[in-house]
């Protein structure tokens, strides 16, 4: 029997897809963003089988920023231990518990898991540290202080030019889950003027603000479930936190003393307290909330602070005065065989127009925040160690 024909099995795939995804929205709690809604800057894309944040999920897992994830430290950078996490992991468990979170909330999980993938792309060598040290930097040339929220809008919007959902990029501007927010309610953001205001205000200084989505709120909660037991878990794990400095039992009481039994604690009361129904609000409870806070006072002292984790970092400011200069000084030359141009600035997956609007100090800082922690030691020791040749010239 010969096989029948493409018209003859019924409705076409995109027609049964989009009918299945209106089916399933409609399932979707008052406050969930639905994808009639998705907003991008270019009008003249056709959505396919993907919904539009779906769509926006897969450009980012795409793009050249994502990739380098998998080289970036969390915390622990300069250890070497195979079991502590990096960037990329922290992404996938800010996905995943974004995820769970929202599909108990009835909330658009599509929109959750692009804004998931992509809220840590700006990140760059050395954890929060170099950023410290880049900002400063930043200030110096006369272009403002860095933040890497500020900067993954940065490499998905400008720089490889995604054209993403502004719901996704908004979501990801706002993502910084180190306030200490105990109910967070979304602020509508009308236009795209509207949304490079906020843009400019973060770059400005501004550490914190509402998503202007239910999604984008759950992501904030979520970076910090993610990141709060595992990093005590992995300072367990290379000797930073043992017996002689115990978590106060305020927090163990309440949150629990493993990664597993903080992150379920955290989910259950963000679930039995947050509402997607009526006013619409993502929200700890104020016991929760303030075991969180002392949880994290901990963290910073005995953990991010830790002189054990902190000796080296004279050493790796001087690294990024150093490169930062050399390769200023590279595009003010025009020094062509440099880096910065031939794995920057004069690559095919880099936006032109970003190209020609930047200035010489932003290209030097966008280079030098897209580096892995071993490429970025690399590059220093490539600047300043000569070159040996072996054998003869070439």
């Amino acid at each position: 029997m010969r096989p029948k024909s493409k018209q003859s099995r019924g409705s076409d795939p995109e027609s049964s897809t989009r009918t299945y995804i209106a089916a399933r929205e409609s399932l979707f709690s008052p406050g969930a963003a639905k994808s009639a809604d998705a907003v991008r800057r270019q009008k003249n894309r056709t959505e396919d089988l993907r919904t539009p944040y779906s769509r926006d999920a897969d450009r980012i897992i795409h793009t050249r920023a994502y990739t380098r994830y998998i080289d970036k430290t969390q915390v622990f950078y300069l250890v070497e231990n195979d079991h502590i996490t990096h960037r990329v992991i922290h992404v996938q468990m800010v996905s995943k518990i974004a995820r769970t979170i929202g599909r108990s909330l009835r909330l658009n999980e599509d929109l959750i898991e692009a804004i998931a993938l992509g809220h840590d792309i700006g990140h760059i060598p050395y954890g929060h540290f170099g950023e410290t040290c880049l900002s400063r930097i930043c200030e110096q040339n006369g272009i403002g202080k860095f933040f890497h929220n500020v900067q993954s809008v940065q490499f998905l919007d400008q720089i490889e030019a995604c054209d993403l959902t502004m719901q996704v990029l908004d979501g990801i501007l706002c993502h910084n889950g180190e306030a200490d927010d105990i109910r967070i309610e979304p602020e509508p953001c009308p236009d795209w003027a509207a949304f490079d205001e906020k843009v400019r205000i973060h770059a400005a200084g501004r550490r914190s603000s509402a998503p202007m989505t239910l999604e984008g709120c759950v992501v904030k909660f979520a970076d910090t479930i993610a990141y709060i037991g595992r990093d005590l878990q992995d300072a367990r794990d290379v000797g930073l936190v043992n017996d002689i400095t115990p978590v106060p039992e305020e927090c163990t009481r309440i949150l629990g003393s493993t990664n597993r039994e903080i992150i379920n604690t955290l989910i259950y009361d963000l679930l039995q307290h947050s509402d997607s129904d009526g006013a619409g609000y993502i929200s700890y409870s104020q016991d929760v909330e303030q075991a969180l806070i002392n949880l994290r006072t901990f963290s910073r002292m005995y953990i991010y602070e830790n002189p054990k984790l902190t000796a080296e970092r004279d050493k790796i400011e001087r690294m990024f005065r150093m490169l930062f200069d050399r390769y200023l000084d590279d595009l003010l030359d025009r020094n062509t065989s440099s880096r910065i141009f031939t794995e920057f600035i004069a690559t095919d997956w880099i936006s032109k127009k970003y190209v020609e609007s930047a200035s010489p100090a932003e290209l030097v800082r966008d280079f030098i925040a897209g580096m892995t922690d071993r490429y970025f030691a690399k590059q220093f020791e490539e600047c300043v160690i000569p070159r040996r040749v072996v054998g003869r010239f070439s």
